[in-house]
């Protein structure tokens, strides 16, 4: 029995990175938790209109994605509605459009980093508009330090609507091997080892993004020293960490709107 919070992470990470023999299970796990994940970011408000896309790859099939169709309001998501698209901008399963910039973006990232599950991107109000001022994240937070030396920056394309394939290659070289990009004039894009903490870390960057511009607006904030940035990263940036922390909004919506499992 698992008496410490690390035992308890150490069984779920256990749990998660079981392979599945059954694709199909899988696959249905991994879609619910891409409905869940947009309805999520839907309900805080962190996505405007149509643009937007959080994806999660085949367990089968790598060299294909699960994704949002273009123009379906993330509130309103079921695992219905998804979309599988190919590598090559194909929809081999499912019905409704694809956003060419999802395309793009991570189609590019998922062929560049195969331990990349899921991805996720919208024009969130402070992540896009933190990215115009072209200038990395801070350390002023316990909660930043999350993302320490884990967040890129590319300018490359930037304020330009992404539908360039050689612009999204750029914006995955880019991203190297951490787990979030701030694009300059664009936003934010996040990546994990599952829907879960693909998601949480969008949620998390677009909080340390406001947090940044507010205590900037106020005067100049303190940063936290190296030692303790390093220490908030080994406890709150790991890939486990981030599925772990996104449980809670798993649970509120199976409880509250569990039609959007089917």
């Amino acid at each position: 029995m698992a008496n410490t919070l690390d035992d308890q992470l150490a069984e779920l990470e256990k749990e998660a990175t079981t392979p599945k023999e059954d694709f199909e299970a899988e696959r249905l796990h991994r879609k619910q938790r891409l409905a869940c994940g947009l309805r999520t970011m839907g309900r805080l408000h962190l996505a405007e209109g149509v643009p937007g896309h959080v994806t999660v790859r085949d367990p089968e099939f790598h060299d294909r994605f699960w994704v949002n169709p273009f123009g379906t309001n993330f509130k309103l998501m079921t695992v219905s509605d998804l979309i599988c698209v190919d590598h090559e901008g194909n929809i081999v399963e499912g019905e409704g459009p694809l956003n060419a910039a999802a395309f793009a973006i991570h189609g590019q990232i998922h062929q560049a980093r195969p331990d990349i599950i899921a991805a996720a991107h919208s024009h969130s109000m402070y992540g896009k508009t933190f990215s115009t001022l072209g200038k990395p994240l801070k350390m002023i937070t316990q909660d930043a330090t999350m993302f320490y030396n884990d967040v890129a920056l590319c300018n490359v394309g930037s304020g330009a609507v992404v539908l360039d394939l050689d612009v999204g290659r750029q914006m995955a070289e880019t991203l190297g091997d951490r787990k979030a990009l701030i694009h300059q004039n664009h936003g934010l894009i996040t990546t994990g080892g599952s829907v879960d903490a693909a998601v949480w870390w969008f949620i998390a960057l677009e909080r340390a993004c406001q947090s940044q511009l507010l205590a900037e607006s106020a005067g100049t904030p303190i940063e936290i020293p190296e030692a303790y940035c390093e220490d908030g990263y080994k406890a709150q940036g790991s890939d486990i960490a981030g599925w772990f922390q996104f449980q809670p909004f798993w649970d509120e919506l199976v409880a509250r709107e569990p039609e959007f499992l089917e």
